[in-house]
Protein backbone atom coordinates (compact mmCIF):
# COMPACT_ATOMS: atom_id res chain seq x y z
CA UNK A 1 0.00 0.00 0.00
CA UNK A 2 2.81 2.41 0.91
CA UNK A 3 4.66 1.57 -2.32
CA UNK A 4 1.53 2.23 -4.37
CA UNK A 5 0.97 5.54 -2.57
CA UNK A 6 4.56 6.60 -3.16
CA UNK A 7 4.33 5.72 -6.86
CA UNK A 8 1.10 7.73 -7.07
CA UNK A 9 2.84 10.71 -5.48
CA UNK A 10 5.77 10.40 -7.85
CA UNK A 11 3.44 10.35 -10.85
CA UNK A 12 1.52 13.40 -9.66
CA UNK A 13 4.70 15.31 -8.76
CA UNK A 14 6.29 14.56 -12.13
CA UNK A 15 3.10 15.49 -13.99
CA UNK A 16 3.23 18.95 -12.42
CA UNK A 17 7.02 19.23 -12.30
CA UNK A 18 8.12 18.34 -15.81
CA UNK A 19 6.53 21.41 -17.44
CA UNK A 20 8.07 23.56 -14.70
CA UNK A 21 11.44 21.94 -15.32
CA UNK A 22 11.16 22.67 -19.03
CA UNK A 23 9.90 26.21 -18.41
CA UNK A 24 12.67 26.93 -15.89
CA UNK A 25 15.13 25.45 -18.36
CA UNK A 26 14.04 27.99 -20.93
CA UNK A 27 14.74 30.83 -18.50
CA UNK A 28 18.16 29.44 -17.59
CA UNK A 29 18.91 28.57 -21.19
CA UNK A 30 18.09 32.21 -21.90
CA UNK A 31 20.82 33.24 -19.44
CA UNK A 32 23.17 30.63 -20.87
CA UNK A 33 22.54 31.89 -24.42
CA UNK A 34 23.39 35.39 -23.20
CA UNK A 35 26.67 34.12 -21.80
CA UNK A 36 27.51 32.01 -24.82
CA UNK A 37 27.07 35.03 -27.11
CA UNK A 38 29.02 37.20 -24.65
CA UNK A 39 31.75 34.59 -24.27
CA UNK A 40 32.20 34.58 -28.02
CA UNK A 41 32.14 38.39 -28.08
CA UNK A 42 34.53 38.92 -25.14
CA UNK A 43 35.75 36.80 -22.21
CA UNK A 44 35.79 39.98 -20.12
CA UNK A 45 32.12 40.56 -20.92
CA UNK A 46 31.37 37.05 -19.68
CA UNK A 47 32.93 37.79 -16.29
CA UNK A 48 31.23 41.19 -16.06
CA UNK A 49 27.83 39.63 -16.78
CA UNK A 50 28.13 37.35 -13.74
CA UNK A 51 29.05 40.22 -11.42
CA UNK A 52 26.18 42.35 -12.71
CA UNK A 53 23.63 39.57 -12.44
CA UNK A 54 24.71 39.07 -8.84
CA UNK A 55 24.07 42.74 -8.03
CA UNK A 56 20.90 42.85 -10.12
CA UNK A 57 19.53 39.61 -8.68
CA UNK A 58 19.53 40.84 -5.08
CA UNK A 59 16.70 43.40 -5.49
CA UNK A 60 15.22 41.53 -8.45
CA UNK A 61 14.79 38.36 -6.40
CA UNK A 62 12.92 40.29 -3.74
CA UNK A 63 10.50 41.64 -6.35
CA UNK A 64 10.21 38.56 -8.54
CA UNK A 65 9.84 36.00 -5.75
CA UNK A 66 7.40 38.19 -3.84
CA UNK A 67 5.24 38.38 -6.97
CA UNK A 68 5.70 34.64 -7.58
CA UNK A 69 4.41 33.87 -4.08
CA UNK A 70 1.01 34.25 -5.70
CA UNK A 71 1.47 30.53 -6.40
CA UNK A 72 0.93 29.68 -2.72
CA UNK A 73 -2.16 31.87 -2.36
CA UNK A 74 -3.73 30.39 -5.49
CA UNK A 75 -2.89 26.83 -4.37
CA UNK A 76 -4.35 27.26 -0.89
CA UNK A 77 -7.44 29.16 -2.07
CA UNK A 78 -8.03 26.47 -4.69
CA UNK A 79 -7.53 23.64 -2.20
CA UNK A 80 -9.99 25.31 0.18
CA UNK A 81 -12.44 25.75 -2.74
CA UNK A 82 -12.49 29.51 -2.09
CA UNK A 83 -12.31 30.18 -5.82
CA UNK A 84 -13.61 33.76 -5.73
CA UNK A 85 -10.46 34.92 -3.90
CA UNK A 86 -8.08 33.81 -6.65
CA UNK A 87 -8.73 36.87 -8.83
CA UNK A 88 -8.13 39.37 -6.01
CA UNK A 89 -4.88 37.60 -5.15
CA UNK A 90 -3.72 37.88 -8.77
CA UNK A 91 -4.38 41.62 -8.80
CA UNK A 92 -2.43 42.20 -5.58
CA UNK A 93 0.55 40.47 -7.19
CA UNK A 94 0.16 42.64 -10.31
CA UNK A 95 0.20 45.82 -8.22
CA UNK A 96 3.30 44.68 -6.32
CA UNK A 97 5.01 44.03 -9.67
CA UNK A 98 4.14 47.42 -11.15
CA UNK A 99 5.24 49.45 -8.11
CA UNK A 100 8.39 47.39 -7.64
CA UNK A 101 9.31 47.56 -11.32
CA UNK A 102 9.03 51.35 -11.38
CA UNK A 103 11.05 51.74 -8.17
CA UNK A 104 13.71 49.47 -9.66
CA UNK A 105 14.59 52.13 -12.25
CA UNK A 106 15.88 54.34 -9.42
CA UNK A 107 18.92 52.03 -9.29
CA UNK A 108 20.13 53.12 -12.73
CA UNK A 109 21.74 56.42 -11.57
CA UNK A 110 23.50 54.44 -8.82
CA UNK A 111 25.16 52.00 -11.24
CA UNK A 112 28.50 53.82 -11.48
CA UNK A 113 28.94 54.32 -7.70
CA UNK A 114 27.89 50.72 -6.98
CA UNK A 115 30.41 49.12 -9.29
CA UNK A 116 33.18 51.58 -8.41
CA UNK A 117 33.18 50.08 -4.92
CA UNK A 118 34.22 46.69 -6.33
CA UNK A 119 37.67 47.93 -7.31
CA UNK A 120 37.57 46.19 -10.68
CA UNK A 121 39.75 47.41 -13.60
CA UNK A 122 38.31 50.33 -15.64
CA UNK A 123 37.55 48.18 -18.68
CA UNK A 124 35.56 45.73 -16.53
CA UNK A 125 33.81 48.59 -14.71
CA UNK A 126 32.57 50.06 -17.99
CA UNK A 127 31.12 46.71 -19.05
CA UNK A 128 29.40 46.25 -15.68
CA UNK A 129 27.75 49.68 -15.74
CA UNK A 130 26.51 49.24 -19.32
CA UNK A 131 24.98 45.84 -18.62
CA UNK A 132 23.39 46.85 -15.31
CA UNK A 133 21.81 49.96 -16.85
CA UNK A 134 20.23 47.86 -19.58
CA UNK A 135 19.06 44.96 -17.42
CA UNK A 136 17.30 47.20 -14.87
CA UNK A 137 14.58 47.87 -17.46
CA UNK A 138 13.66 44.17 -17.33
CA UNK A 139 12.50 44.29 -13.67
CA UNK A 140 8.86 45.16 -14.35
CA UNK A 141 8.24 42.61 -17.13
CA UNK A 142 10.14 39.94 -15.18
CA UNK A 143 7.90 40.46 -12.15
CA UNK A 144 4.74 40.33 -14.28
CA UNK A 145 6.03 37.17 -15.89
CA UNK A 146 6.38 35.72 -12.37
CA UNK A 147 2.73 36.61 -11.72
CA UNK A 148 1.60 34.68 -14.79
CA UNK A 149 3.74 31.69 -13.88
CA UNK A 150 2.61 31.79 -10.24
CA UNK A 151 -1.06 31.81 -11.25
CA UNK A 152 -0.81 28.76 -13.49
CA UNK A 153 1.52 26.91 -11.13
CA UNK A 154 -0.87 27.42 -8.22
CA UNK A 155 -3.64 25.86 -10.31
CA UNK A 156 -1.31 22.94 -11.22
CA UNK A 157 -1.71 23.92 -14.88
CA UNK A 158 1.99 24.04 -15.52
CA UNK A 159 2.11 23.01 -19.16
CA UNK A 160 1.00 26.43 -20.33
CA UNK A 161 4.06 27.96 -18.62
CA UNK A 162 6.22 26.12 -21.16
CA UNK A 163 4.58 28.07 -23.96
CA UNK A 164 5.02 31.40 -22.17
CA UNK A 165 8.70 30.85 -21.33
CA UNK A 166 9.54 29.31 -24.71
CA UNK A 167 8.16 32.42 -26.37
CA UNK A 168 10.45 34.59 -24.26
CA UNK A 169 13.50 32.39 -24.84
CA UNK A 170 13.16 32.51 -28.63
CA UNK A 171 12.75 36.29 -28.61
CA UNK A 172 15.79 36.63 -26.33
CA UNK A 173 18.00 34.49 -28.57
CA UNK A 174 16.97 36.49 -31.65
CA UNK A 175 17.80 39.84 -30.06
CA UNK A 176 21.03 38.52 -28.51
CA UNK A 177 22.10 37.64 -32.03
CA UNK A 178 21.04 41.02 -33.41
CA UNK A 179 22.16 43.40 -30.66
CA UNK A 180 25.36 42.03 -29.10
CA UNK A 181 27.48 41.99 -32.27
CA UNK A 182 25.26 44.24 -34.40
CA UNK A 183 23.80 42.21 -37.24
CA UNK A 184 21.30 42.92 -40.05
CA UNK A 185 21.38 46.68 -39.53
CA UNK A 186 21.03 46.62 -35.73
CA UNK A 187 23.61 48.55 -33.66
CA UNK A 188 26.51 46.70 -32.01
CA UNK A 189 25.68 47.17 -28.33
CA UNK A 190 27.99 44.50 -26.89
CA UNK A 191 27.16 43.53 -23.33
CA UNK A 192 24.34 46.13 -23.18
CA UNK A 193 22.73 44.32 -26.11
CA UNK A 194 22.39 41.20 -23.96
CA UNK A 195 20.59 43.26 -21.34
CA UNK A 196 18.18 44.87 -23.79
CA UNK A 197 17.50 41.47 -25.38
CA UNK A 198 16.36 40.27 -21.94
CA UNK A 199 14.13 43.33 -21.54
CA UNK A 200 12.40 42.74 -24.87
CA UNK A 201 12.04 39.00 -24.34
CA UNK A 202 10.55 39.25 -20.84
CA UNK A 203 8.19 42.04 -21.88
CA UNK A 204 6.84 39.95 -24.76
CA UNK A 205 6.49 36.84 -22.57
CA UNK A 206 4.80 38.78 -19.73
CA UNK A 207 2.25 40.39 -22.03
CA UNK A 208 1.50 37.01 -23.56
CA UNK A 209 1.04 35.42 -20.12
CA UNK A 210 -1.27 38.17 -18.86
CA UNK A 211 -3.30 38.06 -22.07
CA UNK A 212 -3.84 34.32 -21.51
CA UNK A 213 -4.98 34.89 -17.92
CA UNK A 214 -7.37 37.80 -18.43
CA UNK A 215 -8.65 37.25 -21.98
CA UNK A 216 -7.82 33.93 -23.66
CA UNK A 217 -8.56 31.67 -20.66
CA UNK A 218 -10.61 33.95 -18.45
CA UNK A 219 -12.36 32.00 -15.65
CA UNK A 220 -15.43 33.90 -14.27
CA UNK A 221 -15.48 31.82 -11.07
CA UNK A 222 -12.11 33.30 -10.09
CA UNK A 223 -13.27 36.94 -10.53
CA UNK A 224 -10.19 37.76 -12.58
CA UNK A 225 -11.61 40.82 -14.32
CA UNK A 226 -14.00 42.15 -11.70
CA UNK A 227 -11.65 42.20 -8.68
CA UNK A 228 -9.14 44.75 -9.96
CA UNK A 229 -9.50 47.06 -6.94
CA UNK A 230 -6.79 46.90 -4.32
CA UNK A 231 -7.79 44.80 -1.30
CA UNK A 232 -5.82 46.24 1.62
CA UNK A 233 -6.44 43.25 3.89
CA UNK A 234 -5.41 40.75 1.22
CA UNK A 235 -2.48 42.95 0.17
CA UNK A 236 -1.32 43.00 3.78
CA UNK A 237 -1.38 39.19 3.96
CA UNK A 238 0.29 38.93 0.55
CA UNK A 239 3.16 41.16 1.65
CA UNK A 240 3.34 39.54 5.09
CA UNK A 241 4.11 36.16 3.57
CA UNK A 242 5.41 37.11 0.14
CA UNK A 243 8.08 39.62 1.17
CA UNK A 244 9.93 37.15 3.45
CA UNK A 245 9.71 34.55 0.67
CA UNK A 246 11.29 37.02 -1.72
CA UNK A 247 13.76 38.14 0.93
CA UNK A 248 15.21 34.63 1.14
CA UNK A 249 16.29 34.79 -2.48
CA UNK A 250 17.42 38.40 -2.18
CA UNK A 251 19.53 37.80 0.93
CA UNK A 252 21.15 34.70 -0.50
CA UNK A 253 21.71 36.60 -3.75
CA UNK A 254 23.36 39.46 -1.87
CA UNK A 255 25.68 37.11 -0.03
CA UNK A 256 26.58 35.29 -3.22
CA UNK A 257 27.19 38.61 -4.99
CA UNK A 258 29.70 39.63 -2.32
CA UNK A 259 31.21 36.16 -2.64
CA UNK A 260 31.72 36.73 -6.39
CA UNK A 261 33.11 40.21 -5.76
CA UNK A 262 35.73 38.67 -3.47
CA UNK A 263 36.60 36.16 -6.18
CA UNK A 264 36.89 38.98 -8.72
CA UNK A 265 39.49 40.68 -6.49
CA UNK A 266 41.73 37.63 -6.09
CA UNK A 267 45.22 37.79 -7.66
CA UNK A 268 43.84 35.76 -10.59
CA UNK A 269 40.61 37.74 -10.51
CA UNK A 270 39.72 37.75 -14.22
CA UNK A 271 40.29 34.02 -14.65
CA UNK A 272 38.75 33.17 -11.28
CA UNK A 273 35.62 35.20 -12.02
CA UNK A 274 35.16 33.68 -15.48
CA UNK A 275 35.70 30.16 -14.10
CA UNK A 276 33.16 30.87 -11.37
CA UNK A 277 30.80 32.20 -14.03
CA UNK A 278 30.97 28.88 -15.82
CA UNK A 279 30.50 26.98 -12.54
CA UNK A 280 27.49 29.08 -11.53
CA UNK A 281 25.89 28.75 -14.97
CA UNK A 282 26.24 24.96 -14.93
CA UNK A 283 25.06 24.79 -11.33
CA UNK A 284 21.92 26.74 -12.22
CA UNK A 285 21.22 24.41 -15.13
CA UNK A 286 21.81 21.29 -13.03
CA UNK A 287 19.37 22.19 -10.26
CA UNK A 288 16.51 22.99 -12.64
CA UNK A 289 14.82 19.58 -12.31
CA UNK A 290 15.21 19.73 -8.53
CA UNK A 291 13.65 23.20 -8.53
CA UNK A 292 10.77 22.00 -10.71
CA UNK A 293 10.10 19.11 -8.33
CA UNK A 294 10.31 21.50 -5.34
CA UNK A 295 7.81 23.88 -6.95
CA UNK A 296 5.44 21.01 -7.72
CA UNK A 297 5.72 19.72 -4.16
CA UNK A 298 5.07 23.22 -2.79
CA UNK A 299 1.87 23.57 -4.82
CA UNK A 300 0.63 20.10 -3.88
CA UNK A 301 1.41 20.85 -0.24
CA UNK A 302 -0.54 24.11 -0.50
CA UNK A 303 -3.54 22.29 -1.90
CA UNK A 304 -3.43 19.69 0.88
CA UNK A 305 -3.16 22.37 3.56
CA UNK A 306 -6.12 24.16 1.97
CA UNK A 307 -7.99 20.87 2.30
CA UNK A 308 -6.76 20.53 5.93
CA UNK A 309 -4.74 17.36 5.19
CA UNK A 310 -1.24 18.09 6.55
CA UNK A 311 -0.14 14.44 6.84
CA UNK A 312 -0.77 13.87 3.15
CA UNK A 313 1.24 17.03 2.47
CA UNK A 314 4.18 15.62 4.47
CA UNK A 315 4.08 12.36 2.49
CA UNK A 316 4.22 14.33 -0.77
CA UNK A 317 7.35 16.17 0.38
CA UNK A 318 9.07 12.90 1.28
CA UNK A 319 8.31 11.54 -2.18
CA UNK A 320 9.78 14.69 -3.71
CA UNK A 321 13.00 14.22 -1.74
CA UNK A 322 13.37 10.66 -3.04
CA UNK A 323 12.92 11.79 -6.63
CA UNK A 324 15.48 14.54 -6.19
CA UNK A 325 18.05 12.16 -4.73
CA UNK A 326 17.84 9.89 -7.76
CA UNK A 327 18.33 12.74 -10.21
CA UNK A 328 21.07 14.75 -8.55
CA UNK A 329 23.33 11.74 -7.99
CA UNK A 330 23.44 11.11 -11.73
CA UNK A 331 24.05 14.74 -12.70
CA UNK A 332 26.76 15.22 -10.09
CA UNK A 333 28.61 12.20 -11.45
CA UNK A 334 28.73 13.73 -14.95
CA UNK A 335 30.44 16.86 -13.60
CA UNK A 336 33.16 14.68 -12.09
CA UNK A 337 33.56 12.25 -14.99
CA UNK A 338 33.03 14.48 -18.04
CA UNK A 339 34.10 18.06 -17.21
CA UNK A 340 35.45 18.78 -20.70
CA UNK A 341 32.02 18.14 -22.19
CA UNK A 342 30.66 21.10 -20.25
CA UNK A 343 33.69 23.37 -20.56
CA UNK A 344 33.62 23.06 -24.33
CA UNK A 345 30.43 25.12 -24.35
CA UNK A 346 32.30 28.21 -23.14
CA UNK A 347 35.67 27.96 -24.91
CA UNK A 348 36.97 31.21 -26.39
CA UNK A 349 39.78 30.70 -28.90
CA UNK A 350 40.44 34.43 -29.23
CA UNK A 351 42.31 34.52 -25.91
CA UNK A 352 43.79 31.07 -25.48
CA UNK A 353 46.11 32.07 -22.64
CA UNK A 354 43.24 33.32 -20.48
CA UNK A 355 41.03 30.40 -21.49
CA UNK A 356 43.74 27.93 -20.44
CA UNK A 357 43.72 29.35 -16.90
CA UNK A 358 39.93 29.55 -16.82
CA UNK A 359 39.40 25.95 -17.95
CA UNK A 360 41.96 24.63 -15.47
CA UNK A 361 40.16 26.35 -12.59
CA UNK A 362 36.70 25.44 -13.85
CA UNK A 363 37.55 21.74 -14.01
CA UNK A 364 38.20 21.73 -10.26
CA UNK A 365 35.23 23.98 -9.52
CA UNK A 366 32.95 21.41 -11.14
CA UNK A 367 33.92 19.00 -8.35
CA UNK A 368 32.58 21.53 -5.86
CA UNK A 369 29.47 22.05 -7.99
CA UNK A 370 28.78 18.29 -7.94
CA UNK A 371 28.90 18.34 -4.14
CA UNK A 372 27.11 21.66 -3.71
CA UNK A 373 24.16 20.82 -5.95
CA UNK A 374 23.37 17.67 -3.97
CA UNK A 375 22.68 19.70 -0.84
CA UNK A 376 21.27 22.67 -2.74
CA UNK A 377 18.57 20.38 -4.10
CA UNK A 378 17.59 19.57 -0.51
CA UNK A 379 17.58 23.30 0.28
CA UNK A 380 15.17 23.85 -2.58
CA UNK A 381 12.89 21.00 -1.57
CA UNK A 382 12.53 21.88 2.10
CA UNK A 383 12.53 25.67 1.67
CA UNK A 384 9.79 25.48 -0.98
CA UNK A 385 7.81 23.14 1.28
CA UNK A 386 8.12 25.51 4.23
CA UNK A 387 7.20 28.53 2.10
CA UNK A 388 4.28 26.63 0.59
CA UNK A 389 2.86 26.36 4.10
CA UNK A 390 3.58 29.98 5.00
CA UNK A 391 6.73 29.52 7.09
CA UNK A 392 8.45 32.28 5.15
CA UNK A 393 9.88 34.26 8.06
CA UNK A 394 11.99 31.36 9.27
CA UNK A 395 13.33 30.72 5.77
CA UNK A 396 14.28 34.39 5.32
CA UNK A 397 15.91 34.49 8.78
CA UNK A 398 18.17 31.59 7.84
CA UNK A 399 19.08 33.38 4.60
CA UNK A 400 19.96 36.49 6.61
CA UNK A 401 22.13 34.84 9.26
CA UNK A 402 23.78 31.81 7.66
CA UNK A 403 25.70 32.68 4.45
CA UNK A 404 27.89 35.44 5.89
CA UNK A 405 29.73 33.54 8.66
CA UNK A 406 29.93 30.31 6.64
CA UNK A 407 30.62 31.50 3.07
CA UNK A 408 31.37 35.22 2.67
CA UNK A 409 33.61 35.99 5.65
CA UNK A 410 35.76 32.82 5.30
CA UNK A 411 36.25 33.59 1.58
CA UNK A 412 37.47 37.08 2.46
CA UNK A 413 39.76 35.86 5.26
CA UNK A 414 41.33 33.23 2.98
CA UNK A 415 41.65 35.47 -0.07
CA UNK A 416 45.45 35.69 0.10
CA UNK A 417 46.06 31.96 0.49
CA UNK A 418 47.34 29.80 -2.32
CA UNK A 419 44.37 28.36 -4.18
CA UNK A 420 42.06 30.95 -2.63
CA UNK A 421 39.32 30.31 -5.22
CA UNK A 422 39.08 26.69 -4.09
CA UNK A 423 38.94 27.66 -0.42
CA UNK A 424 36.13 30.06 -1.30
CA UNK A 425 34.11 27.37 -3.04
CA UNK A 426 34.74 25.02 -0.13
CA UNK A 427 33.20 27.64 2.15
CA UNK A 428 30.22 27.92 -0.20
CA UNK A 429 29.78 24.15 -0.01
CA UNK A 430 29.85 24.28 3.80
CA UNK A 431 27.09 26.87 3.71
CA UNK A 432 24.98 24.67 1.43
CA UNK A 433 25.34 21.63 3.69
CA UNK A 434 24.50 23.55 6.87
CA UNK A 435 21.47 25.23 5.33
CA UNK A 436 20.12 21.90 4.10
CA UNK A 437 20.35 20.39 7.59
CA UNK A 438 18.58 23.39 9.19
CA UNK A 439 15.69 23.38 6.71
CA UNK A 440 15.32 19.61 7.07
CA UNK A 441 15.13 19.89 10.85
CA UNK A 442 12.59 22.70 10.62
CA UNK A 443 10.42 20.63 8.32
CA UNK A 444 10.74 17.53 10.51
CA UNK A 445 9.58 19.60 13.51
CA UNK A 446 6.14 19.88 11.90
CA UNK A 447 5.21 23.44 12.94
CA UNK A 448 4.38 24.20 9.31
CA UNK A 449 1.40 21.80 9.51
CA UNK A 450 -0.54 24.37 11.56
CA UNK A 451 0.18 27.28 9.19
CA UNK A 452 -1.89 28.90 6.43
CA UNK A 453 -1.55 32.00 4.28
CA UNK A 454 -5.31 32.31 3.69
CA UNK A 455 -6.51 31.90 7.29
CA UNK A 456 -5.51 33.60 10.50
CA UNK A 457 -2.58 31.67 12.05
CA UNK A 458 -3.21 28.98 14.66
CA UNK A 459 -1.00 29.56 17.71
Amino acid sequence: MQVATKLSHWQKILAIAWPLIVANSFWNIQLTIDRLFLGDYSTGALGAAVTVMGVFWTPMALLQQTAAYLMTFVAQFHGAKNFSMIGPAVWQAVYVSIVGGILFLLLIPAAQPIFLTFGHPPELLSLEVDYFTAICWSALPTALLAVASGYYTGLERTRIIILINAFGMVVNAIFDYLLISGRHGFPELGIAGAGYATVIANAVAALFGLWLIFFREHHPLYRLRSSWRMDLHLMGRFLRFGLPAGAQWALEGLAFTVFLIIIGRLPEGAAALSASSIAVTLMMLSVLPAMGVAQAVSVMLGHKLGEKKPEEAAAIVRSGVHLTFLYIAVVGATFVLFPNFYLGWFENKRDLELWSRVSSMATILLLFVAFFTFFDSLNLMFSFALKGAGDTRFVSLVALLLPWPLMVIPSWLLRDMQGAIYWAWAAASLFGVTQAVIFWQRFAGGKWKRMSVIDEPVV
